[in-house]
């Protein structure tokens, strides 16, 4: 589970929100599967910081905690508190007692990544006096394996039908300008990515990230994880779970078959790297993402019956913790390495 700041706001970006990110694998399933990743990834974070395994126990029962308590509270609040709820970063900023002068750079940072500034560091202006995206291998690329911009344009066409009434009336003062292909994380190596440009009739940029997505890996192991066309679930997770979404969020499918979503690039997000803080610091940070998890399982399940199972005591948060101590000692590259060389698991090295 990754928490990004990101913009809180419908209109124009003016508070910086503490949220959910990352939404591939996105599908109704289990709450506790959500609760339990947090914590195998809050006592994977303090280990590789170097922390001992009490340190990383108390940080992770930190965020499990966390999660408890305000799902506790969030089975008090009407429907539409929890609506409209949100977790403000710059307030949880300031209630900090541990916040690093790193984490307050991140939240600079995230203030001005926005697509002016994506404009001034990713393109060139070329003889036609457009600007264009500079190949960046092989981050960013125009490839002869690249769909052409007749092809781009048809589905942005499709992708508008998704998005609200007023977003398509402001897509269609925008045109399409370039397209290139962009590489993507780890875990969506081999799925198709591209960044298009769009400028409206002053010149202002609009960069869209069009991404491939593909069927959960979810599905296997839960009947209603199953989706007929995966960008829609993407999409559609993201807006349930977050407090306020990218208004350009839609999805289309490809003249391939591919099934793509599309939301703004850029557009005042940042994340704060975990190595960067100490143990009280990681702690807090932890604390917020239980606390954005249960606002995101509250506006998307039943609060009451889950704060009803939680119950008040801290037994919940003890067994998960123990849970993901015995999760995380599978977490040793050493012995996946090991496992490879032997031949347990088939892999194939990178080159």
């Amino acid at each position: 589970m990754r928490i990004f700041l990101t913009s809180g706001c419908t209109r124009r970006p003016s508070a910086l929100l503490f949220d959910v990110n990352d939404f591939d694998e996105t599908s109704r399933a289990p709450w506790e599967w959500d609760v339990k990743r947090l914590a195998a990834s809050a006592t994977v974070a303090p280990r590789q910081n170097g922390y001992d395994d009490a340190t990383a126990a108390d940080i992770t029962r930190a965020g499990v905690r966390s999660y408890r308590q305000r799902m506790a509270m969030f089975a008090e609040m009407t429907s539409l508190d929890t609506f409209y709820a949100h977790v403000d970063a710059e307030t949880a900023l300031t209630l900090s007692k541990a916040a690093t002068p790193v984490v307050q750079r991140e939240f600079a940072k995230a203030r001005k990544n926005t697509s002016a500034r994506v404009l001034a560091k990713l393109t060139v202006t070329n003889a036609d006096g457009l600007p264009r995206p500079v190949d960046q291998p092989p981050v960013l690329s125009h490839s002869s394996r690249l769909q052409g911009e007749d092809t781009v344009r048809t589905f942005l066409e499709r992708y508008r039908a998704t998005v609200r009434k007023d977003v398509q009336a402001l897509l269609e003062e925008f045109r399409l300008v370039d397209v290139a292909h962009k590489v993507v994380g780890v875990g969506s190596v081999g799925t198709r990515c591209f960044i298009a440009l769009l400028l409206d009739r002053k010149g202002t940029p609009l960069f869209l990230q069009i991404k491939e997505a593909q069927p959960s890996v979810l599905e296997p192991h839960w009947a209603s994880a199953r989706s007929s066309q995966q960008g829609q679930r993407v999409v559609n997770g993201q807006l349930i779970m977050q407090a306020a979404s990218d208004v350009f969020l839609g999805w289309a499918t490809g003249e391939d078959g591919r099934h793509l979503y599309v939301r703004q690039f850029k557009d005042m997000k940042g994340s704060v790297d975990n190595a960067s803080l100490g143990p009280a610091a990681l702690a807090e940070y932890l604390e917020l993402c239980g606390w954005t998890l249960a606002r995101a399982h509250a506006q998307s399940g039943r609060s009451e019956e889950i704060a009803g199972y939680l119950g008040s005591s801290e037994q919940f948060d003890a067994a998960i913790t123990s849970f993901a101590k015995s999760y995380a000692e599978q977490n040793d590259h050493a012995r996946l390495n090991e496992a490879v060389n032997s031949g347990k698991i088939a892999a194939v090295r990178g080159v």
